[in-house]
């Protein structure tokens, strides 16, 4: 049986135990990386994603656009770098465009 704390926590700190504790941390990590990809490539990119996946450190982005996925490859550094100042952690080291 679990302990409990009879102390008072800030909500955000029992937040983190509860996602430390069930092992919740990459699928959160999955949601966040869709999520930075979705807010900083505008509606212009996104209209033509079709699926963004996290997969261990590697972001794997869906695209019916060839010309965009071409233009995009360009900048993939840059992309990375936005999207790890984004999440705030250095979570995705590699960019597929499919």
């Amino acid at each position: 049986m679990k302990k409990r704390h009879t102390e008072h926590r800030a909500i955000s700190e029992v937040l983190k135990d509860f996602i430390s504790e069930n092992r919740l941390e990459d699928g959160l990590d999955k949601i966040d990386a869709r999520d930075a990809w979705l807010q900083l490539m505008g509606n212009g990119i996104n209209t033509y994603t079709t699926n963004v996946v996290l997969k261990n450190d590697t972001l794997y982005v869906s695209l019916s656009s060839a010309a965009y996925r071409e233009e995009l490859s360009y900048g993939k550094d840059k992309i990375i770098k936005m999207l790890n100042e984004n999440l705030g952690k250095e979570l995705i080291k590699n960019l597929v465009l499919r």
